[in-house]
């Protein structure tokens, strides 16, 4: 019979074999937690601190729900998240007054990940948009390369913003299309 919370916790003042047992049973469920409340970073960050906050308070634990540690747990990953928001809303508010930009680094990430995977689409990429009809060809350039607003892509084609959008709507359909059929 698998021990409860409150028994692996006592266990884990001496045993740290015990910690490492709750944090098996836990962890997952914290970080998703905390991930659907933050960036994945943040997420990842907070779930380690929570665990050491944990093995510093173990003396500190009251068995107050029937065994279950969970309650204990999620009360300190609340407060871990609310010292989170508040770090960072002074961070900003520092920012703001130096002049400095704010920049979120996982962004960056997220990018990196997307190119690498679009490199080795590279050559079905290029294929499929050698295919794409001028028009829509030239709207996907301008609205997606260049990051032209609809207005301005309607004005460099000579056509209404409507048609504008249409057409990078059917390039973008196409491309989506080849590249599935590429990669089946």
């Amino acid at each position: 019979m698998a021990a409860t919370d409150a028994e692996l916790i006592r266990r884990a003042r001496e045993d740290p074999d015990a910690l490492a047992e709750l944090y098996l049973r836990y962890r997952a469920q914290l970080y998703a937690w905390f991930r659907s409340r933050l960036p994945e970073t943040a997420a990842s960050e907070l779930t380690a601190e929570l665990f050491a906050q944990v093995a510093l308070s173990l003396k500190r634990f009251r068995d107050e729900a029937g065994g279950s540690a969970a309650p204990w747990l999620y009360g300190i990953a609340k407060n871990l998240l609310r010292r989170y928001y508040e770090r960072g809303r002074i961070d900003e508010a520092a920012r703001r007054r130096l002049g400095m930009p704010i920049r979120s680094y996982e962004l960056d990430f997220e990018r990196i990940e997307e190119r690498l995977a679009a490199g080795e689409l590279r050559g079905e990429l290029e294929s499929a948009l050698e295919s794409l009809p001028q028009q829509q060809r030239n709207a996907l350039q301008l609205r997606v390369v260049e990051e032209l607003p609809y207005q301005q892509v309607a004005v460099e084609l000579g056509c209404s913003e409507t048609a504008a959008r249409i057409r990078v709507m059917r390039a973008l359909g196409k491309l989506a299309r080849l590249l599935r059929a590429a990669n089946a």
